[in-house]
């Protein structure tokens, strides 16, 4: 088998990460529920990786890291917290639903950015779609079909000269691309532990910038103030009611040391040199058509294709059945990313790497898809 559907999720996590999660179902109990010793040892785990997410993202107080159970909870709590009714909000056709459903439901007016036939966005176009009630921005930094790189300082700086709140979705760069909130101007980040972090599936969370307030997005018992009506206000309590999964952020605390050990640069050229290995290999088969903005250097290792009319559930299918080779066909939860690019019926093939792949693996996919072109 050659997985190359990583932007789902990433597969063969390091031994380490196993390991801890393991660990941790015999040793630890529930965070801030006792003061016994496994208890202790669970709230240790919690906030040692908060404050691993604190560093990796540029958030100077670790209290400002709430974990969810993943990206599409994190945007759920951040755009309900921040937009609703009689608000305007500025989002881009690269997004997934994790974003577009939230911002559909608040409530708010929205203007969506369009992309161009590349899957880009223009910049310029910010300015004209600035209104006098818009609060905010909100975007993903890499797209989950194309690869396409979002310049988030940009960005941000327009969001900080005008006064908005700038929301990113980190699911395709957390692990990938540097992130520093501050720098960036960013408002509220989110992010999944299961794809590019190599942490346990239900783990993830938002980062929140000092001076942003998130009401609670869900009440229920916190450990502290339990005579009190409402569930308490302080980050991050406030929104983390339950029990956290402290047996996955044990996983993702690993992960996070052997992303830090191996240097997300390196395994990031690594990754981009892979893609392009397969992009070189296969854009000059005739029958074949590639989204996004390659060349470009700076992107997500992701190659995004069709081959001629053919459906894009077909072609995955012959790919595994055939040449046992995972990819990701169709929508990709991306409905506006499709309408851009006129593939609402057919779908894309959606190739995304690893820097677990080798060279033979792409070689063997590049093979693969020419054999299906008939080339």
């Amino acid at each position: 088998m050659i997985y190359l559907d990583c932007a789902a999720t990433s597969f063969l996590k390091p031994p380490c990460v196993a390991q801890a999660v393991f660990d941790a179902m015999h040793t630890i109990g529930s965070d801030g529920r006792g003061a016994h010793e496994p208890a202790l040892a669970a709230s240790r785990v919690v906030y040692h990786c908060r404050e691993q997410i604190a560093h990796l993202f540029g958030l100077r107080d670790a209290r400002r890291v709430a974990f969810t159970s993943g990206s599409t909870e994190a945007l759920n709590i951040a755009i309900s917290g921040l937009f609703g009714t009689g608000d305007h909000v500025i989002t881009t056709a690269l997004e997934h639903n994790s974003v577009l459903r939230p911002l559909y439901r608040s409530g708010a007016a929205l203007t969506v950015l369009p992309a161009d036939d590349r899957g880009q966005i223009c910049y310029e176009d910010l300015s004209a779609a600035l209104l006098p009630n818009t609060r905010g921005i909100v975007c993903t930094h890499v797209s989950n079909v194309t690869g396409n790189v979002l310049d988030l300082a940009r960005i941000g700086a327009f969001c900080h000269e005008n006064g908005l709140y700038f929301v990113v979705d980190a699911s395709q760069s957390a692990g990938v691309f540097d992130l520093d909130m501050d720098a960036m101007r960013i408002s509220v980040l989110c992010f999944t532990g299961h794809k590019s972090l190599l942490g346990p599936q239900g783990t993830g969370g938002l980062c929140v910038a000092e001076g942003v307030k998130l009401p609670p997005f869900k009440a229920g018992g916190s450990g502290v103030h339990s005579f009190e009506h409402l569930h308490p206000a302080e980050m991050p309590t406030a929104l983390e009611a339950g029990t956290l999964n402290a047996h996955g952020l044990a996983g993702l605390s690993a992960a996070l040391d052997w992303l830090n050990a191996h240097g997300l640069e390196s395994l990031r050229k690594r990754e981009q040199m892979l893609a392009r290995r397969f992009y070189d290999g296969v854009k000059d088969i005739p029958e074949i058509k590639i989204y996004g903005d390659w060349p470009a250097e700076n992107r997500g290792a992701i190659v995004a294709l069709n081959l001629g009319d053919e459906d894009a559930g077909a072609v995955a299918d012959a790919l595994w059945e055939d040449f046992g080779i995972c990819t990701r066909a169709g929508a990709h939860c991306a409905p506006r990313m499709h309408e851009a690019f006129g593939t609402v019926e057919q779908g894309i093939v959606r190739f995304s790497f690893s820097h677990q792949n080798t060279e033979d693996e792409v070689e063997t996919a590049v093979r693969a898809v020419r054999t299906l072109s008939g080339t």
